[in-house]
């Protein structure tokens, strides 16, 4: 695809960009550098998004449902495990106690007997115990206790490591759904939706949002669940046990909270600065790293490296600040834990002495006190997992719900076999509504016709070729292939009459073969190497040790440039398309690689109605029809010959390119 360059859009003044050399790079976005990505931002309407992922999870609710079944059942065994454990605990208590009290009497003769003795508190812990006097741990009773504390731990691990299989694969089919349409919606998008959005923040949504979105159901809602859970159970064995220590557990809560919400507050300014500093030193280095030439040339490096140092030590400090106060918040809950923990110590352990409360039950409560406060600080986190997992949805959502291209009047309407007659009828478009670009554009080229199309940068040249492609929509006129009128038919029918070589050569990471064969599906080798050699890649090819199973790098940096657009003509040559475009296919070619490609281009046009963009105008000369163009307009049209005698836009246009060469070739023009 191409984007036109157009006064007061997108890009205005840079002539035509290719959309797939901006799927490869670009201007760092949203998205940050080198695959990085800042946090995203709290979701700007929480529970609209979350109603509308709840909806897309609607297949699996009867998924989650037994997932959520699994969860309270493992919470469930997991919340028992201490109280059989006390029960345990008490059995061997009981045998310690009773193993030192003499035999032959009953428990109720010795706590009398020692209330005699004014032993009160030790009366009390043996009234409170179920010591049988004489007798020692009751192993017989023990174990099958103990079995079941492991049962119980064992089986609630099973439940709990089923429940995140069940949950991992509920999400993984949820953002499976939501890629697919996340790539049906990228080719039903309109290039307008791509000149208006940063390339970075297009990729972050469609990548990172949406693996950012897989996280936060996978893990934050299963723990989530299960930690609301772990706090309910928890706290209803801990009343259960003792009301008193139930109510020094609880109070911790609004502290736990409050520390929590102090502190999160500041470390959140903190890593917002962090990343902000993050985004603007990624932008440094790669612009550094992109223009790292340019910045030798003109002795700027101890500038660059002055700046990095200043923008490093600006994150440096912001990160150290994010980090410190995000990093005490661990710290201050178990600070606060433990002097829950100690409360729940000396008071169970009087309560114990008072024979009020069994010592299991207080070993119990001490477990149920520290199960008490992990999921608290867990759901605290999670429901920052469950923010940043919405404004991700939110940030999908909004992508998803962006407009469609215009409906097709037919979409199972064909062309028949193209010959290649091409008409511009009277054609007006603008990109913003109240800024015209084309206005009244009439062309009419006629099959096997090369038209070129000159103009200074801005004129509208690569909009028309845009027009031509349905890439934009027209909003007057018609553009008819053979009589028939491009809007009547799909755009896919619409673009398979066209082949395209773009001055951006487009190549992507595989084998000199397979960049070949992308032009036409199913290519036989014989039909590659007769494509290669038609544009003079096959020699070049013959030369490198893989030959045509060479591999290309990333941004084909292991051949040159000339090669480079070489290879994406052989695709055209490949392709055989009835109609031919070729957007500035010269421009950044030294001469002798130039004068490859014109003859090749030369056979490529052969029999073709080729539509010819460029600035250097020697590479038009031959053109059945060149078309010059100002401001959307048509000013000059005509061969060569014809606008150089008439002295007008072109002659000047090819005066400033050849001013010593076009006097003497205007008078010849002219005695002729």
């Amino acid at each position: 695809m191409m984007m036109g360059g157009r006064p007061g859009g997108p890009g205005g003044g840079q002539g035509g960009r290719n959309v797939f050399a901006q799927r490869r790079g670009g201007p760092m976005g949203h998205g940050g550098f080198m695959g990085l990505s800042a946090p995203v931002e709290r979701s700007k309407d929480f529970g609209a998004t979350l109603r509308q992922l709840l909806r897309r999870l609607r297949p699996e609710w009867a998924m989650i449902a037994i997932v959520a079944v699994l969860g309270s059942a493992s919470v469930a065994f997991t919340v028992v495990g201490p109280k059989i454990v006390g029960i345990a605990m008490n059995v061997i208590f009981d045998g310690v106690i009773g193993k030192q009290l003499p035999s032959g009497v009953s428990k109720d003769q010795v706590v009398a007997l020692l209330r005699a003795r004014g032993q009160s508190s030790l009366a009390d812990v043996v009234a409170g115990s179920g010591a049988v006097p004489g007798v020692g741990i009751d192993f017989a009773r023990l174990e099958p206790v103990l079995a079941i504390a492991v049962g119980v731990y064992v089986l609630g691990s099973v439940l709990a490591w089923v429940q995140g299989y069940l949950m991992a694969g509920v999400a993984q089919r949820t953002v499976y759904g939501l890629r697919r349409e996340v790539e049906d919606k990228l080719a039903r998008l309109p290039l307008r939706y791509f000149d208006s959005h940063a390339h970075g923040d297009l990729l972050s949504r469609v990548t990172n949002d949406v693996d950012n979105i897989a996280t936060t159901l996978q893990q934050g809602l299963t723990q989530l669940m299960t930690s609301i859970l772990t706090v309910v159970g928890t706290l209803a064995m801990m009343l259960w046990i003792s009301p008193l220590l139930a109510v020094i557990s609880i109070l911790t809560i609004p502290l736990s909270f409050f520390v929590t919400i102090v502190i999160a507050g500041r470390s959140q300014k903190q890593f917002v600065a962090q990343w902000a500093e993050t985004g603007t030193l990624n932008g440094h280095v790669e612009q550094m790293h992109s223009g790292h030439a340019l910045v030798q040339v003109f002795g700027r490096r101890q500038s660059a490296l002055e700046q990095f140092s200043t923008l490093n030590a600006r994150l440096y400090d912001a990160a150290f600040r994010a980090q410190f106060f995000s990093g005490i918040i661990q710290p201050a809950m178990f600070f606060l834990s433990n002097l829950n923990y100690v409360g729940v110590a000396v008071i169970g352990g009087w309560r114990v002495a008072s024979g009020a409360i069994t010592l299991g039950d207080v070993q119990a409560f001490i477990q149920y006190s520290r199960q008490f406060t992990q999921p608290l600080t867990q759901i605290a986190a999670q429901m920052n997992l469950l923010q940043s997992g919405l404004a991700s949805a939110e940030r999908v959502f909004e992508f998803l719900a962006a407009e469609d291209l215009t409906p097709e009047r037919d979409p199972n309407a064909t062309l028949p076999d193209v010959r290649g007659h091409v008409q511009l009828d009277r054609v007006s478009f603008r990109y913003a509504p109240d800024k015209p670009l084309i206005e009244d554009f009439s062309l009419d080229v006629r099959s096997g016709e090369t038209v070129a199309i000159v103009g200074p940068t801005g004129a509208g040249k690569t909009t028309i070729v845009n027009l031509l492609m349905r890439f934009y929509e027209i909003d007057g006129g018609a553009i008819r292939l053979d009589g028939v009128d491009t809007r009547d038919v799909p755009r896919e029918e619409v673009r398979r009459a066209f082949g395209m070589v773009l001055q951006d050569s487009w190549l992507f990471v595989g084998t000199i073969r397979d960049n070949i064969a992308y032009g036409k599906d199913g290519a036989t080798m014989d039909e590659i190497v007769a494509a290669a050699t038609a544009a003079h890649v096959d020699p070049f090819v013959r030369t490198l040790p893989d030959g045509y199973d060479t591999v290309l790098e990333e941004d084909a940096s292991n051949i040159s440039s000339g090669q480079r657009q070489l290879i994406t003509i052989a695709r055209a040559f490949l392709a055989d398309r009835p109609i031919l475009i070729l957007d500035e296919a010269t421009s950044n070619v030294d001469t002798r690689t130039e004068v490859l490609i014109q003859e090749a281009m030369g056979r490529l046009r052969h029999g073709r109605t080729s539509f010819v963009i460029a600035h250097r105008l020697s590479t038009i000369r031959n053109a059945d029809e060149i078309v010059v163009m100002e401001s959307g307009r048509i000013v000059e049209q005509g061969t060569h010959e014809d606008l150089l005698a008439r002295r007008g836009f072109y002659h000047d246009l090819y005066a400033s390119q050849f001013a010593e060469e076009v006097g003497t070739e205007a008078e010849a023009v002219t005695a002729s």
